[in-house]
């Protein structure tokens, strides 16, 4: 099924998603890829306050290529999601929406996913080019010395991605496998 929604997301709407539907993604949207979950994990280790506040944030891995003159944004595709596994279910506690990234997540995000009444989504890898074209705004909000690392907020129209994990837990990497293998 095809949807629309918007960023931040609300809980409702998370809920309502469900593994294997697309959606397409208005509003605003973070990038933070390792190097900045790992700094806003000591941050609150520290007793310090997040830069952006989580509540119903949609955080995309990913780091971009440099903009070209008169883009926003250079190539943006996602980064591989697993890399943030031991900092998401913090982030997913303080109330964080949605993650777009590729590939699985561990057995812990999944349970903060259904915790927390979250999802996880899926844009497609080597789109980057492609998906940068949904992009009408880039700016460093945090972190600039992390170069392409620093969380930024983008502001998006249209987004493309995939729900992979819905906020009951059901994972379309596995739903898929086993609908194929009963072909």
């Amino acid at each position: 099924m095809e949807k629309r929604i918007n960023a931040p997301i609300e809980k409702e709407a998370a809920r309502s998603l469900r593994a294997g539907d697309f959606v397409y993604i208005d509003g605003t949207i973070y990038t933070a890829r390792d190097a900045a979950h790992k700094r806003m994990l000591e941050a609150l280790e520290k007793g310090e306050t997040l830069p952006i506040d989580m509540e119903g944030t949609v955080i995309y891995y990913m780091g971009p290529s440099p903009a070209r003159e008169g883009r926003p944004i250079g190539s943006a595709g996602p980064t591989t999601a697993s890399r943030m596994d031991k900092y998401t279910p913090t982030l997913l506690d303080m109330g964080m929406g949605a993650m777009i990234g590729k590939g699985k997540r561990s057995p812990q995000v999944v349970e903060g996913i259904v915790r927390n009444g979250a999802v996880y989504l899926a844009a497609i890898g080597g789109a980057g080019a492609l998906l940068s074209k949904c992009i009408r705004e880039s700016e460093i909000v945090a972190y600039e010395d992390l170069g392409t690392e620093a969380i930024r907020k983008l502001t998006v129209e249209g987004f493309p991605a995939i729900v992979v994990i819905d906020s009951e837990g059901n994972n379309l990497y596995e739903t898929a496998l086993e609908e194929y293998r009963t072909l």
